[in-house]
């Protein structure tokens, strides 16, 4: 469903705004480079989907807003939904629409494990998703286990690398990862375009776990 007129240009501020908003922002798996992504990736699925584009669009670029807060008491979600309301009443946003954007902006976190009530909040949680898939979801996860790091910390666990036998702990071991979340990821993709990708994104990542167990077995 294509945006109108008035639409398209909240949408272009909103862009424009979020841009301005994260310079500076030191993290680089949730940066503006992830918010741009997941925005193409979301409206791509979106007008595959036939879903409201303005509703994807405006969720997409604020889901992470939360992340720009120094506020460490609240989950990163929780505080996205109360920057994005904030941005939302500037605009004027009519309360359907307005409430739409922050389900869908509620409903996108992979820990939270809220239901997706509406098919724009299931596009922008498949959009993320994908984002933490392929190529690009290697580089993200080896970005965050740096940046999660504590003195502890090992690439993977000297003994069982790829989760065979130990208890499971990212904290620990990066690997670990892939085996909680990161290849989780393909089973809650709803949208049939995006479960397209994901299957593809996903393939990619089985590909270079079997690459580094060849490696480590040398």
């Amino acid at each position: 469903m294509e945006a109108n007129e008035v639409e398209s240009q909240v949408l272009s501020k909103v862009h424009e705004e979020m841009q301005q908003r994260y310079i500076g922002f030191d993290d680089l798996a949730h940066g503006w480079e992830h918010i741009q992504r997941v925005y193409r990736m979301a409206v791509y699925i979106a007008e595959q989907e036939n879903a409201d584009i303005f509703i994807v669009g405006m969720a997409a670029l604020m889901h992470d807003t939360g992340h720009l807060s120094t506020d460490t008491s609240l989950h990163h979600a929780d505080l996205s939904i109360s920057m994005a309301g904030e941005l939302l009443a500037s605009y004027g946003i009519p309360a359907a629409t307005r409430e739409a954007i922050l389900h869908a902006i509620e409903a996108h976190s992979f820990s939270l494990g809220i239901e997706s009530r509406t098919l724009e909040a299931q596009v922008v949680r498949d959009a993320d998703r994908l984002d933490a898939l392929g190529a690009i979801g290697i580089v993200r996860w080896a970005i965050t286990g740096v940046v999660r790091r504590t003195g502890e910390t090992q690439i993977y666990h000297p003994d069982d690398p790829f989760a065979e036998w130990h208890a499971l702990d990212d904290r620990r071991y990066m690997l670990d990862h892939f085996f909680t979340k990161l290849l989780k990821l393909e089973g809650t993709i709803t949208t049939p375009s995006g479960r397209a990708l994901a299957r593809e994104r996903t393939a990619l990542m089985v590909v270079y776990l079997d690459a580094l167990r060849k490696e480590l077995a040398m």
